[in-house]
């Protein structure tokens, strides 16, 4: 007897480090993003779109090692054997556009992205390798009145999306400062690259560890409550002391933190160009009534530092919640930005002034849905039941008066009968359920039930008896009255 073959199927999953998204959360993330848009097209900003796929060596600083073309980013060999990768975020691509299309753009180019990228990273908890970023940039424009641009820009950004004025501060640094800083400890940022990013991991580590575990990793280096030892940046005490007086110089004005730097670094030319803009944003933000309530100056800013050219900049939300355990949930920064004037230099040889912000769509989303600051608990369609088969155009007709009332509406199309239709309706997480039978089409009605409530009083009703006497939930109305029922039915939700 000949063997029966088996059927390869193959297995349901996803690949790791991946996500499917439903539903309410991409409903609250398109209102979200609407919202932030809205604001960059009314500062003057255009959106683009471009490819997925770039050309990896357009990749600039992402770029993979050329034996291993998959390092960070996501690679196939195009049939021409170019390598071709996954967007790393919306930047690069904006590069590769300006340089391709210089000439004819209007100059400054000013234009927001909002799509996703791909990053070929470890994946962990809320670390996905597919992620949405919102990015606005405004390329051939100096500082510093582009940044002070952005920064406003951002911060009316965060208002339209739901975050409330004093929810939110936007910290604010420079790159030439930090540049000044490494000059007068001695640290050469081309010869000494190494020190130079121990110091500046240090640095960065200051919210989490304090000014004693900055200076033991400043230092001779710092072993952590595992036993794990981290190499210190070996600096001298003295300078150590000169690193913690510039991490301690912020001030509760940003006029008396330029006025501390000018004081610690001002004898470099790099620190003081950088102190003189810093100034510069503060009184123009300051003019726009952004103070250092919605904006400051914050000299523990210190990660993007290594990248970008001059200002930088980080939303962090204030408030804290807590998540459905009750464990306290601090989401600190979503959004980043600043300048980086080599951005379309790789291409064209010259030095084209940039500057933009990315929103982070995930964790912002995310504080707004566990602040309760998205509206309020998302909720399905009205669902119409199709009880009796003959009547389907008349349920359609009952789905379209809804609709053309504003509201979301369906019809159930199963096939089944009533309780599974309830059922349906219960998992669609549907406020309403419209009922006609022939009872109720006899009588010229239909039957308004409203789920959210009977689930509520479900709760305390101890027998069906007691049920069915109070129906406290589901009320009959005259046919044409079925959209005012059913609005009526929905305003007591909110």
């Amino acid at each position: 007897m000949a063997k029966k073959e088996k059927t390869f199927r193959p297995q349901a999953r996803i690949p790791r480090g991946f996500r499917d998204r439903f539903g309410a959360e991409i409903a609250a993330e398109r209102e979200m993003l609407a919202a932030i848009t809205r604001v960059y097209e009314a500062y003057g900003f255009d959106p683009l779109e471009t490819p997925a796929f770039e050309y990896t060596d357009a990749l600039g600083k992402f770029l993979p090692d050329v034996d291993r073309p998959n390092q960070g980013v996501f690679s196939l060999q195009d049939d021409d054997e170019q390598w071709m990768s996954l967007r790393y975020d919306l930047t690069a691509p904006l590069a590769r556009f300006v340089a391709q299309n210089y000439d004819g753009l209007a100059k400054p180019f000013r234009r927001y992205a909002v799509g996703p990228v791909w990053r070929n990273e470890k994946p962990g908890p809320g670390r996905f390798r597919q992620f949405t970023q919102c990015d606005a940039d405004t390329v051939g424009a100096p500082a510093p009145n582009a940044d002070v641009e952005c920064i406003s820009m951002l911060a009316e950004a965060l208002e339209a999306a739901g975050i409330s004025r004093g929810d939110y501060q936007i910290r604010l640094n420079d790159r030439n400062v930090l540049t000044g800083l490494l000059e007068s400890i001695g640290v050469d940022e081309d010869q000494d690259a190494e020190k130079k990013l121990r110091v500046l991991r240090a640095m960065d580590k200051f919210d989490r560890l304090g000014m004693e575990g900055v200076r033991l990793l400043l230092g001779k280096g710092r072993k952590d409550e595992s036993g794990d030892y981290t190499e210190g940046a070996q600096l001298p005490d003295n300078e150590i002391e000169r690193v913690l007086a510039f991490m301690s110089a912020t001030a509760e004005t940003n006029a008396e933190t330029c006025s501390r730097l000018s004081d610690l670094i001002g004898g470099s030319a790099a620190g003081a160009i950088g102190v003189e803009t810093l100034a510069e944003i503060a009184a123009q933000l300051a003019a726009l009534g952004l103070d250092e309530s919605r904006a400051k100056i914050d000299l523990s800013v210190i990660r993007g530092l290594e990248y970008y050219t001059g200002p930088v900049f980080e939303a962090e939300l204030m408030f804290s919640v807590e998540d459905e355990k009750g464990r306290p949930v601090r989401f600190g920064s979503v959004a980043s930005g600043g300048r980086y004037d080599g951005l379309v230099k790789r291409f064209k040889g010259v030095e084209v002034p940039a500057v933009g912000i990315s929103v982070g769509v995930s964790r912002l989303l995310a504080a707004l849905e566990l602040k309760k600051a998205a509206g309020a608990e998302a909720s399905g369609p009205v669902v119409v039941l199709a009880l009796e088969e003959g009547q389907m155009a008349s349920y359609q007709a009952m789905a379209g008066e809804l609709r053309a009332a504003g509201l979301r509406a369906e019809v159930y199309l199963g096939g089944s009968g009533m309780r599974a239709q309830m059922k349906y309706a219960d998992k669609r997480m549907a406020p309403v359920a419209v009922i006609q039978g022939e009872d109720e089409r006899a009588k010229g009605e239909v039957t308004i039930k409203d789920l959210i409530l009977g689930a509520e009083l479900s709760k305390e009703i101890e027998d069906n008896a007691e049920w069915r006497e109070a129906q406290p939930a589901q009320f009959s109305v005259p046919r044409g009255e079925l959209v005012d029922a059913v609005k009526k039915t929905l305003a007591r939700k909110r």
